[in-house]
């Protein structure tokens, strides 16, 4: 049987520059297919070379298969492109998503463009839950960005999603695609990066107004984290339209090639669960809140990770503001319960109820006192909570903004780009944060 797999030196490239690939096959020849992601994939060129074979590596050192250089045309749009291998000739648009056989490549800008929005790939976490070479930093601390996998072509840890089952949840096929594809059929124009660029300085001093990430942005870096905080305070906006963001600190590798994560307390057991623990070195609320960036964190929301879950919906807490305008929905009234908004994973803020029943931050947990939630669902028990222990109040989703010199919103459930297709309400909501604030 015919094998064949690759990954790239770096998940990105500018346009008109060579972008290093590496890719190991058994066959005499091969070829090589790219697609830009969006509303439907398009063929954005390809090129064939003679194959090599390589063994695999382990997770966490470098593969160092055999590398091949291509040219990316000065033409190529920014975004998200697969790159399809295959040892046949091309008869039609092969599946986008696959555990072999594909890569994921990031164009950035050979210049600044003029747009005004920029989507990060979180190709952090992407790595973190790859297990090429039978390991990930969920049974490790180090890893190596230089395998396949990494948001596709590669296996996956996690569980399957009920709500779901086309794809891994963590992958870009299960959280990037729909919303990249829903921001196209709407005429939302954006140019792409991975969190790498935005961990060596790269991009948010390119004219950009609105940062956008969405999915499941979990592993940031400290370099990553103060440049986006930076972009805020210099007036630049956020849209996180995830959870769990922020929750684990990496430190990177020179040159991108690796991460590493230290997540267990001193003395900890093999049996331990970080999430649940304290003293863990990399999470990053207990040094640094990601409340203080975000207005919310994990440690205050909770995952529901196997199987179907309660539906939840966030309750709207102000009709009137106008993330809501257009949806119909007033004070009281529930977003996404139906097809359940809330999870797999969500974050959120410690909260009070004020004289009129309405919640807002207590700030205890870093979250900042002008955050205005504007949706609140609060969690039942058995959900899965980080960091076990007396909580400052009620554990709850929270959706909602705050401004600083940029605003930040939060959409607070991985589940939102779930929901864009087919919940007019979300897709409103969704048109006009970005809308507003790009």
């Amino acid at each position: 049987m015919i094998s064949i797999n690759g990954y790239p030196a770096r998940p990105s490239v500018r346009a008109g520059e060579v972008i290093r690939l590496h890719i190991a096959t058994s066959a005499p020849r091969f070829r090589l297919d790219f697609y830009r992601w969006g509303a439907t994939p398009q063929h954005a060129g390809h090129t064939e070379w003679p194959g090599r074979t390589a063994d695999p590596g382990t997770f966490d050192r470098d593969w160092q298969w055999p590398a091949y250089g291509f040219p990316v045309p000065p033409g190529w749009s920014s975004g998200v492109y697969i790159a399809v291998l295959s040892t046949e000739p091309d008869s039609c648009t092969p599946p986008m998503d696959s555990r072999e056989a594909r890569i994921l490549l990031v164009v950035t800008p050979a210049a600044p463009s003029g747009r005004k929005i920029l989507y990060k790939i979180p190709t952090f976490t992407y790595q973190a839950y790859n297990t090429a070479g039978g390991g990930s930093l969920y049974s490790a601390s180090q890893v190596t960005m230089r395998r396949p996998g990494g948001g596709v072509g590669g296996p996956v840890k996690g569980l399957p999603d009920p709500y779901d089952s086309t794809s891994p949840r963590q992958t870009f096929a299960h959280w990037d695609a729909p919303f990249i594809a829903w921001m196209q059929e709407n005429g939302i124009e954006s140019d792409f990066c991975t969190d790498l660029d935005l961990h060596e300085g790269r991009h948010l001093n390119d004219g950009y107004r609105l940062l956008v990430s969405a999915g499941h942005d979990e592993y940031w870096s400290t370099d990553a984290r103060q440049n986006i905080t930076a972009f805020r305070d210099t007036g630049g906006n956020i849209a996180n339209f995830g959870a769990n963001t922020c929750w684990w600190r990496v430190d990177v590798d020179p040159g991108g090639a690796g991460l590493s994560c230290d997540k267990f307390p001193p003395g900890a057991s093999a049996e331990t669960d970080p999430d649940a623990s304290y003293g863990c070195p990399d999470h990053w609320w207990e040094s640094e809140p990601e409340n203080a960036l975000l207005g919310v964190s994990y440690r205050n929301g909770g995952g529901h990770w196997e199987g179907p879950r309660a539906p939840l919906g966030f309750t709207v807490t102000d009709g009137d503001h106008w993330i809501f305008s257009g949806t119909g929905l007033r004070t009281g009234d529930v977003l996404g319960r139906e097809a359940a908004l809330i999870g797999y994973e969500c974050d959120g803020a410690a909260y009070e109820l004020d004289a009129a029943g309405r919640p807002g931050p207590t700030g205890q947990d870093g979250t900042p006192k002008d955050f205005e939630i504007l949706g609140i669902a609060p969690l039942p028990s058995d959900w899965n909570f980080a960091a076990g222990g007396p909580a400052t109040s009620t554990r709850a989703a929270t959706l909602g903004l705050y401004t600083a010199a940029g605003t930040v919103f939060t959409a607070a459930t991985t589940d939102w780009a779930r929901l864009l297709a087919t919940d007019p309400q979300v897709a409103s909501i969704t048109r006009n944060v970005i809308t507003r604030l790009s």
